[in-house]
């Protein structure tokens, strides 16, 4: 599925070093590129190879030879390296394009396509009026695109279908290429230059045999797309890779080849090598700039910064109250402590109910431990990023990276689950396996209910999004081979281990609650603005890298906003228990967890405000609901990790506020 993994990416001194190196100018280039430089001989060939086609405009990729465009001599071969490309939705495969390194060609015929019939001519002109993106590759970076708007340019990864001008409908069927090479060695280098249907080699320095120990590596990859009117009878034939009979001039600004039914389209294309000043490891510098870059770092800044002021303040009255009500009541003997028992009211007269049993114990056992492995999974894998070794560079590893992690994290998700289990059992393991496997498939089958839903969604539209049988295997043998197993191994440790005693004993009858002036749960919806407050403007860059085609690679930010988000989670619940516990609801064990856990809600409603407002372009219902299907998704798994993190916190100050009091 094309957005799993980003979506779980939204939910320490490594990574304030991450932070700082990458906002050194001179520090730009040292980040890890996931691949090793391929050095090229002059004349060695250069494999381009295609991607899905994809779309903003509806958010579901397509094959490239679902089009009808010219397929390589010796058949179309998948090329996918890994997992996590294949869950992207990637299908990477070879492509009729070749070069050969240094060597400049022009006027390249590369095929004339059979004749449109009525469905591929129908199929052509709606991918044209969907704005459907063709994405190429070679030596693993993707082509890139200049365009210019007033006095500045626009880069965009790949080139469109084609175009629509009034009712005609115009193909980009001649590519013009610019391969940007940086020079391997300085010693006897070779420089090959090409014109019309001749090449020459002619070495620089050095006797015999310079040209073969020079070497060129690729550094760029550009192509300007065009639409010239060619005649198919001229090329009848012609063989791919043949001269086209006449000059081609590529004018990007003009288009000619309208489409017909019934009519064939010829494809043509042109290359050209310019040596380059870029480095190796500055090569993704072109596709990882972010326009604005200084209002993304100062906006960010800016709200951490809020939210530092305003955890500060929470945990500092938090603390004088506590500990102000803990020294007076302790200062005082036990007729004295009895006396005021009677005549005060608020946490203290909870005592006895405050540890409790709530209801529906085992489900809070079973999304703690998951929420336990979200988290987990999420902290990992964006230190790794904010590390480089996740980097764009190296396609498909962040989801795969994001996979293993998860698979790994179900021992610790297991250990939790039953060891809160077991201290809400006041000790009494018994039951642990069922709640070993409810953890292990509570999340897991939530996922696969949604995403094997969005699935046959995608099946039906013969999208290159859709997880293949194959592959859905494989995810239930992951599942059920390697999770569950390990979340089994952890509810038995979990089982094992000594349980949390309870610093005071629970009475048989409730304390009946007194009456509330406002609805609880009112105020534990609320208290998730703060926690929304720390993300909301990261939660927007995460957003436009899914849904809008671009790279989102600045994960120290991110694992920075994480570390302040779980740290507000946690405050925000213990001051809301807090709170509650003050006006004698002992009831706070849910509460806890969804108080911190609503942030979820308002992440919501802000991807439906995200669909309404930014993402206008989507056409389509199958489209809304893949989008409002992944949004589900991931706030779910988000929900589930930040409420997990305030029902932790407030299970400790609680624990730790009554272990401090004297009682009997």
């Amino acid at each position: 599925m094309a957005r799993l993994g980003a979506l779980l990416l939204l939910v320490a001194a490594a990574s304030a070093a991450t932070l700082l190196l990458s906002a050194l100018p001179g520090a730009r280039g040292f980040y890890l590129p996931g691949s090793y430089p391929h050095k090229y001989n002059p004349g060695e060939p250069l494999n381009v190879k295609v991607n899905s086609l994809t779309s903003i405009d509806t958010e579901m990729p397509f094959s490239y030879y679902s089009l009808p465009f010219c397929v390589p001599p010796e058949g179309v071969k998948d090329s996918a390296e890994n997992l996590g490309e294949l869950l992207m939705g990637d299908r990477i495969e070879n492509s009729p394009y070749r070069f050969k390194m240094y060597t400049n060609e022009s006027d390249v015929f590369l095929c004339r396509s059979a004749p449109l019939g009525p469905d591929a001519f129908t199929l052509l002109k709606k991918r044209i009026d969907e704005m459907y993106q063709v994405n190429l590759i070679l030596d693993n970076l993707p082509a890139i695109r200049y365009t210019k708007k007033d006095d500045y340019f626009l880069r965009w990864t790949g080139y469109p279908v084609g175009i629509r001008v009034g009712v005609d409908y115009y193909v980009f069927n001649h590519l013009q290429f610019t391969v940007l090479v940086h020079k391997y060695e300085d010693a006897n280098v070779a420089r090959v230059m090409g014109a019309a249907d001749a090449t020459d080699v002619i070495p620089t320095g050095g006797k015999g045999g310079g040209a073969a120990s020079s070497g060129w590596m690729v550094v760029g990859f550009e192509v300007v797309p065009c639409s010239i009117k060619q005649n198919p009878e001229d090329v009848k034939s012609h063989k791919m890779y043949d001269r086209y009979p006449s000059k081609i001039k590529c004018d990007p600004t003009t288009v000619s080849m309208s489409i017909k039914e019934n009519e064939p389209i010829v494809y043509t294309y042109e290359v050209s090598f310019v040596e380059s000043d870029i480095k190796w490891p500055s090569r993704w510098d072109a596709y990882l700039k972010m326009e604005g870059a200084k209002v993304h770092w100062f906006s960010i800044l800016n709200s951490l910064m809020v939210i530092a002021f305003l955890a500060g303040i929470v945990f500092v009255i938090l603390l004088r109250t506590v500990r102000r009500d803990l020294t007076k009541y302790e200062e005082l003997d036990s007729e004295a402590q009895a006396q005021m028992n009677e005549e005060l009211s608020g946490w203290k007269l909870v005592v006895s109910d405050v540890f409790r049993a709530p209801s529906n114990p085992m489900l809070l056992c079973v999304m703690v431990g998951d929420g336990v492995q979200i988290l987990g999974m999420a902290v990992v894998t964006i230190l790794f990023a904010a590390l480089g070794f996740m980097s764009p560079a190296s396609r498909g590893t962040l989801i795969t990276g994001m996979l293993f992690f998860y698979l790994v994290l179900g021992i610790l998700a297991g250990y939790v689950g039953v060891r809160v289990w077991k201290t809400i059992k006041c000790g009494d393991h018994s039951g642990w396996v069922g709640v070993s496997w409810r953890v292990a498939c509570f999340f897991p089958g939530i996922a696969f209910l949604i995403l094997t839903t969005l699935n046959f969604l995608l099946w039906g539209s013969q999208s290159t999004g859709a997880i293949p049988f194959s592959l859905f295997v494989v995810l239930l043998l992951l599942w059920f081979c390697i999770s569950v197993p390990l979340t089994l191994v952890g509810g038995f440790l979990g089982a094992k281990a000594p349980h949390i005693e309870y610093p005071v004993r629970t009475n048989q009858i409730p304390r009946e609650i007194p009456p509330q002036r406002y609805p609880s749960w009112l105020l534990v919806l609320g208290a998730g603005t703060l926690p929304f407050g720390t993300l909301f403007i990261e939660l927007f860059f995460i957003m436009s890298s899914i849904w809008m085609g671009r790279v989102y690679y600045v994960f120290g930010f991110l694992f920075v906003v994480l570390l302040l988000l779980v740290i507000v989670c946690a405050e925000v619940s213990l001051v809301l228990t807090y709170m509650h516990l003050c006006v004698e609801d002992w009831k706070w064990w849910w509460k806890s967890f969804f108080s911190s856990g609503s942030v979820a809600i308002y992440i919501f409603l802000y991807s439906i405000n995200y669909l309404v407002f930014d993402l206008k372009s989507l056409s389509g219902p199958v489209s809304a609901t893949l989008y409002i299907g992944y949004s589900l998704f991931m706030v779910i798994a988000i929900m589930l990790a930040t409420g997990t993190v305030g029902f932790i916190s407030s299970f400790c100050f609680v624990h730790y506020l009554f272990s401090s009091v004297k009682a009997d």
